[in-house]
């Protein structure tokens, strides 16, 4: 096999691309909604009967879509990192999300926290343990035995998170 062809066959087996627009379906915590562009209306974006409603005109679409899924991630992660924050007695920094491409996560040794906003669209088990996994750096800045035991303490998704994030997560990154 030459190296053309193994491009050509890993390319052909990427998921297909799900652009952000109006009748396509993105999942939100692992649910799927579909989003319904509601032109005339005001209000930005909002989610309403299993749908993601977006307002605006229709070259905003794709924008409001990911502006609203990225505040949606912040929003749900910085609550995890509240609660697992508390059990540790620790405090982040600050949490930012990002558009990262390899890393679901990240804790700079200031104790900043950084997350990929397309964790929004995992299942509430994997928003969950990846916010446990960042946290457990603020007090272990390494993956030794003593940061998988806070881990486990502050999570019981680690055997089912790491799996699904392995095998579902590069699907995320063909979203928008």
């Amino acid at each position: 096999m030459t190296h053309a062809d193994w491009v050509a066959n890993r390319l052909a087996a990427l998921p297909e691309a799900v652009p952000f627009a109006d009748g396509a379906i993105v999942s939100i915590s692992g649910v799927p909604h579909r989003i319904r562009h509601v032109q005339d209306e005001c209000g930005g974006a909002w989610l309403q009967d299993g749908e993601l409603h977006v307002t605006g005109a229709p070259e905003f679409l794709r924008r409001r879509v990911q502006d609203f899924l990225r505040a949606e991630a912040l929003r749900r992660l910085s609550v995890l990192v509240g609660a697992k924050s508390t059990v540790l007695d620790v405090t982040a920094r600050r949490i930012t999300v990002k558009d990262t491409r390899t890393r679901w996560g990240s804790c700079a040794s200031d104790g900043s926290l950084a997350f990929s906003w397309r964790l929004v669209m995992t299942p509430e088990f994997v928003q969950d343990y990846v916010a446990s996994h960042e946290v457990a750096h603020l007090k272990h800045m390494n993956h030794g035995k003593r940061f998988w035991k806070v881990v486990d303490r502050l999570t019981p998704h680690t055997a089912t998170a790491i799996p699904w994030l392995r095998a579902e997560g590069f699907r995320l990154l063909r979203v928008g």
